[in-house]
């Protein structure tokens, strides 16, 4: 049991220290995407909004958006 146990301890141990800077760095990437997505969103022109059905308002709240706030179906793709 003792083996079984610290075995186990030194494994989480590994993943938690080798999974924490790529994971955060994987974050910070989505982040700024999803930042560079937004501010590119907020300049296309009414006629091209309209292409893609959204208002005016619609972009410029999704612009306004903090960074770090990104979309819930890039989680699995950060989480992962």
């Amino acid at each position: 049991m003792f083996a079984s146990l610290h075995t186990a301890t030194l494994a989480t141990r590994r993943v938690q220290t080798a999974g924490s800077a790529p994971r955060l760095w994987t974050l910070v990437r989505s982040a700024l995407a999803a930042h560079r997505q937004r501010q590119f969103l907020a300049r296309l022109d009414d006629r091209t909004l309209a292409d893609i059905g959204l208002t005016r308002d619609q972009a410029v709240s999704e612009a306004q958006r903090p960074m770090w706030d990104i979309p819930a179906n890039w989680n699995g793709r950060i989480l992962a």
